[in-house]
């Protein structure tokens, strides 16, 4: 259990706390160096705890929400060597000390995405976690590299977010060819800019950092909920630490394919994509009453190509050109809690208000902070996923694959190219992706899914599935927004509770109807989950 803010725990607890990695079935090269390091910044984290106190006024998180730092290696190999500190923030359980079952950690994506919101699920009293923020302390953080956990940086944040930037569809040959400029000058910068921790910034390293975190946190065993690239980071997690586990819900599920991750992981993507987009598009036409964009989902499509094609000869008010469409209108196949806001901004648009557009897919310069955030945020999402595994380095593979795929997927298929090219000329050493699956001690794991999810494909979820033995399924059919458990239907809601609240499990797997679809909305509205590059922060991937 958690104790008091700065209190050692006795030698027994930290003896309960600290299981040695191979005896809790740790996955690791047995005796390797990562498994060794792991115990031993574990054993210092559990001794040192977590010194909470009120969050820094700069961080926008008010009491009761409390604030501490982890101290983890920047090398798990070296773990007498250079260090990070990791921030995390807690607010505490609601109910009585009979109900307490300890922390909940979670991570909402990305990867670069920051989990310190999510004590703010207690502290507003989120209904849909009340009842399983009775049991648990919320607890998030910033994993590395992130944030305020040695945040890492590509590029300057303002030419960042400097706009218009080129049409992400190619014209012509050349136009590619400034486009692999650009990102082998992104990936150089990496490497200028952060290049003491990009070796670093792994998956597995971040498994490893939330593993010191269970310790400074004084939890035997950890209590875990991952949404989109949080889903793969928690299998990573399961199959390093599968004797550390206690109870693990993932929700919206990155396929854990060594195969698909990344590479192939982007291509399902833009399909997906491509398949959420089209029902978005019904909807809009269905309610062309309150939109008058088009009746059809044709004419909404030659609509968005007339609108697209508009932007690339004048930037709307200056700023707004296909690439900042397309980061604009990517909200809607990615959330459907968005169709409503992306319809209403493209509607005042066409009823000659381009302000709302403006204010919605423009840069905003002036807001230094959320700039500097949207830049980090992207800078971890590059690094991790560079770092992570191989990556094509032939242009040709690139050129060919992606010019097929957008043949059928063509939305976002070269947009995405883009942001992932730099990992084909990137200038640290590629790793190998974790083999994920059970392990020993691995209790049952709760996966949570829609079956059109855009951002994390139904696929997915099966496979992790397949490799999880004892793990139990919830699907969401005919319905695709990315992050399920955050959204009203009881048929999932319920189970989230008995999952969390008593361990429970159906026999079999579930599948449960659709969520209500969203209702039109006619006034324009500034959008409050507008996408950040890859429209991951808070759930990217």
């Amino acid at each position: 259990m958690l104790g008091a803010a700065g209190t050692l725990v006795t030698g027994a607890l930290l003896a309960t706390a600290i299981a040695t990695p191979a005896s809790a079935g740790e996955h690791h090269k047995k005796g390797s160096a990562e498994a060794r390091g792991v115990h031993i910044a574990a054993a210092r984290a559990a001794k040192e705890g977590v010194h909470w106190q009120d969050c820094p006024a700069d961080w926008g998180l008010k009491s009761p929400v409390q604030c501490g730092f982890v101290t983890v290696p920047v090398d798990y190999a070296r773990p007498n060597g250079r260090t990070i500190k990791i921030a995390v923030d807690r607010a505490v359980s609601t109910g009585g000390k009979e109900e307490r079952q300890g922390s909940l950690l979670y991570n909402p994506g990305g990867p670069g995405g920051s989990g310190m919101r999510f004590p703010t699920r207690i502290t507003t009293k989120n209904p849909l976690w009340a009842k399983t923020a009775k049991a648990y302390d919320f607890v998030g953080f910033d994993p590395r590299g992130v944030g305020h956990s040695a945040p890492i940086s590509c590029i300057d944040p303002q030419e960042f977010v400097k706009a218009p930037k080129a049409d992400p569809v190619p014209d012509s040959e050349a136009d590619k060819r400034a486009q692999r400029k650009l990102a082998e000058e992104y990936a150089d910068g990496c490497k200028e800019r952060s290049g003491a921790l990009l070796p670093y910034m792994t998956t597995a390293n971040t498994a490893r950092d939330i593993d010191v975190i269970r310790a400074a946190l004084h939890e035997k065993k950890l209590n875990y909920l991952g949404v989109s690239y949080g889903t793969y980071l928690g299998a990573v997690y399961a199959t390093l630490f599968p004797g550390h586990v206690r109870r693990m819900l993932v929700d919206s599920v990155v396929n854990p394919s060594r195969e698909k991750v990344w590479y192939q992981a982007n291509l399902d993507q833009d399909i997906a994509f491509e398949t959420r987009w089209g029902d978005w598009k019904k909807w809009v036409a269905k309610n062309d009453a309150t939109y008058h964009i088009g009746d059809t989902p044709e004419k909404v499509q030659a609509a968005w190509e007339q609108l697209r094609a508009t932007a690339k000869k004048d930037a709307v008010g200056g700023v707004v050109g296909p690439a900042e469409l397309t980061g604009f209108f990517q909200n809607a196949p990615y959330y459907d809690s968005m169709w409503a806001t992306v319809a209403q901004v493209w509607s005042a648009y066409r009823a000659g208000d381009p302000k709302p557009l403006i204010e919605n897919a423009g840069p905003d310069l002036k807001n230094t902070a959320g700039n500097i955030a949207a830049e980090n945020g992207n800078a971890v999402y590059t690094a991790v996923e560079c770092t992570d595994t191989t990556w094509p380095t032939s242009w040709r593979k690139w050129d060919r694959d992606n010019t097929r795929i957008h043949q059928q997927a063509p939305f976002m298929t070269w947009s995405n190219a883009w942001m992932n090219l730099p990992c084909a000329t990137w200038p640290v050493k590629q790793q190998r992706p974790v083999e994920v699956r059970t392990g020993k001690g691995l209790p049952s794991v709760l996966i949570v899914q829609s079956t059109r999810d855009a951002a994390t494909p139904y696929d997915g979820a099966v496979e992790l599935h397949k490799r999880f033995a004892g793990s139990r399924l919830i699907t969401e059919r005919d319905a695709g927004s990315h992050g399920v458990t955050g959204l009203v239907n009881p048929c999932i809601n319920d189970r989230v509770d008995a999952y969390f609240l008593e361990g429970k499990t159906d026999a079999q797997d579930v599948t449960c109807a659709p969520h209500a679809t969203p209702k039109p909305t006619a006034a324009p509205a500034k959008a409050t989950a507008v996408a950040a590059g890859k429209a991951d922060l808070p759930a990217a991937r």
